[in-house]
């Protein structure tokens, strides 16, 4: 899998405990992504690391300058690893993301981070137009709750929901440890993409 690389999106400060959007389980998925981020940079494979800056100065979280921006220590990038400043939920628009995903002869991504229900979703789908295979960490993945009309739906459901519909015709959505497995021990797969566990 050696034209794989792996995109980690919007994992920072904010999103935690303590910051301004905190997520549900956004310390395991954090977890789960520097799994996967010490095992690209063992094997020598490409990373991108996603940072979402907000364009607007009153914009609740994620504001230049402040410590709920920066990237979480845990994925903090090394040096020589391309950081990739965003302003919306597809971390391909208004950027250089496409071209250094070329430049690098990348083919597959494997991407985590957050929120599942929105900058996830949103970059995964882009991917895929732009003619990338997709594998999704699943649990390394986190999001909050959300309400519609009256309905409020938990966090847990929301991830589901957004995982379910990308997996399929955009993604593989699988947990890191069978993503590890792959990139370690087993050649690059022929199946479709269409396959994906939950387990």
């Amino acid at each position: 899998m050696n034209d794989t690389a792996l995109m980690l999106v919007d994992i920072q400060n904010d999103y935690f405990p303590g910051g301004k959007m905190a997520l549900e389980n956004m310390d395991l998925a954090a977890e789960n992504a520097a799994f996967l981020l010490r095992l690209f940079r063992k094997r020598g494979l490409p990373v991108f690391h996603i940072q979402h800056v907000s364009a607007h100065p009153r914009a609740p979280f994620f504001q230049a300058g402040t410590m709920g921006v920066e990237i979480y220590a845990s994925v903090t990038p090394d040096p020589g690893e391309p950081v990739i400043i965003k302003h919306f939920p597809n971390s391909f628009r208004e950027t250089s993301l496409l071209n250094q995903l070329h430049a690098a002869t990348v083919k597959t991504l494997v991407v985590c981070g957050a929120m599942s229900h929105m900058c996830i979703d949103a970059t995964v789908r882009a991917a895929v137009d732009a003619g990338f295979n997709c594998l999704v960490a699943y649990d390394a993945c986190a999001t909050r709750e959300l309400s519609f009309l009256s309905h409020t739906v938990v966090a847990s459901e929301v991830h589901a929901a957004f995982m379910a519909a990308l997996s399929g015709l955009y993604a593989q959505v699988l947990p890191s440890s069978t993503i590890m497995d792959k990139i370690t021990r087993r050649p690059e797969s022929k199946t479709s993409r269409n396959e994906a566990s939950f387990g």
